[in-house]
């Protein structure tokens, strides 16, 4: 392109260079890249396409065309997504928060909701919570909630720290580095997670945006995706306070291996949700103390 390429013409070249490479969103990639390296919205690419970029705009576009052609995903080379309305921040270390993992919002919410009702306030810990995404979230909802993220990244605890400030969160918001329960001595009425679970033999088929870019120690769940299920099922009910609750994010095949997990542990199902493609995705538990 020329360096006075304008808003249209650039979106019109990404869009044939990422057919070309076999992309599989290349309209949507293109719009989004110019768009939000830009800092134009929606709106403005329609009506304002005929804008031409300065130079210094226009190359910071084009080196994002090409980290895109290299199968980084469009949000890492914005450095951020939005998820459940925020806009989160993402660094190497952390997962994108993806449109799934909503499901285990909307699952916990009304509980977190109901016990601050009841109680005045309501404690979450949030397990693996890199960029903060489901306790932020959690928060952002519910004023009276409080949250704790446990991760074994401090990468992605800073990451999260800084996303809290940045929302107004941070008051409401600690991290302590991981892993699961070892620095967290206290109980929950809330303990959510969403853990890894991709079974190491599969973690070489993942796409390339998920394989080179993703943190694998986020993903990979151990030869049958159910080691982190068992260390947070094995410790959760000495962290739950009288009828807290657990909620996992699952893999679309994991459902009845979980809930056995769960159950060896005295866990009872109280809930479970599908994603928006129909499959299992959240399971819900309470403890069943004796």
């Amino acid at each position: 392109m020329t360096d006075t390429a304008s808003v249209r013409a650039l979106i019109l070249d990404a869009r044939r260079r990422f057919e070309a490479a076999g992309l599989p969103e290349p309209a949507s990639d293109a719009r989004i890249l110019v768009g939000g390296i830009a800092g134009l919205t929606s709106t403005q690419l329609l009506v304002d396409g005929d804008r031409v970029l300065d130079t210094t705009i226009a190359a910071s576009v084009e080196q994002g065309f090409l980290r895109r052609l290299a199968r980084e995903p469009i949000h890492r080379i914005l450095g951020a997504r939005e998820f459940y309305g925020l806009e989160l921040g993402l660094s190497a270390e952390t997962l994108e928060p993806r449109p799934d993992t909503e499901v285990l919002v909307d699952a916990m919410l009304p509980h977190v909701v109901r016990i601050a009702g009841e109680k005045g306030r309501a404690s979450i810990l949030d397990l693996g919570t890199g960029t903060g995404a489901i306790a932020l979230a959690l928060l952002h909802e519910c004023g009276q909630a409080q949250a704790v993220g446990v991760d074994i990244s401090e990468d992605a605890l800073s990451t999260a720290a800084r996303n809290a400030e940045r929302l107004g969160l941070a008051s409401r918001f600690e991290t302590r580095a991981g892993p699961w329960f070892v620095r967290v001595p206290e109980r929950f009425d809330i303990i959510v997670s969403n853990p890894p679970y991709i079974r190491s033999a599969v973690m070489v088929d993942l796409e390339p945006e998920v394989l080179k870019y993703d943190p694998h120690r986020a993903l990979d769940g151990g030869p049958d995706g159910l080691e982190a299920y068992r260390a947070i099922a094995d410790e959760a009910a000495s962290h739950l306070l009288e009828r807290g609750l657990v909620g996992v994010e699952i893999g679309f095949d994991q459902r009845d291996e979980v809930v056995q997990v769960f159950g060896e542990k005295d866990f009872l199902l109280l809930e479970e949700r599908k994603d928006l493609g129909g499959r299992d995705r959240v399971l819900v538990f309470t403890h069943n103390r004796r």
